[in-house]
């Protein structure tokens, strides 16, 4: 079940902070970078977040999030995580499939150029890659649009 998330909450922070690590750790070593900024946050950083959050659940357990903002009829997808135990679910499709119901015209995200299931599944949901730009020494992101 996909329901919006009060991030403004400790204990939904919480979760969110314990679901990014498990999650973003897996990226990190695919590219070869352990700092992404998930990584690094903290519930204070989710409660003071001004993205909006979506949670998908399997039973009483938080699978998988989304978080965006909305900017310019543009929405900017800032995070996708699934729980390593609930990988290859169909979780961060549901999830992104979420946001087309927005009726946003234009939605991006960005991943680690080196992120190959996070490429295929943006693909295979009709994003098209723009550029690649290089964030730090080595560290290149790849950025992804959807027009609908």
């Amino acid at each position: 079940m996909i329901k919006l998330l009060d991030n403004k909450d400790m204990e939904t922070a919480k979760e969110i902070v314990k679901l990014q690590k498990a999650s973003y750790i897996i990226e990190a070593e695919l590219i070869n970078f352990m700092q992404i900024p998930p990584l690094l946050e903290d519930p204070e950083d989710i409660i003071s977040s001004q993205e909006t959050y979506y949670g998908y659940y399997v039973g009483q357990d938080l699978a998988g999030i989304i978080s965006y903002n909305i900017e310019n009829d543009v929405l900017d997808i800032c995070k996708v995580a699934v729980h390593p135990d609930f990988f290859k679910r169909g979780i961060a499709t549901q999830l992104l499939k979420r946001m087309d119901e927005k009726g946003i015209k234009k939605i991006i995200v960005s991943t680690g150029a080196k992120n190959s299931p996070a490429i295929r599944l943006y693909t295979s949901l009709g994003f098209t890659k723009t550029q690649e730009s290089e964030v730090v020494k080595g560290l290149f992101i790849a950025h992804f649009e959807k027009i609908r």
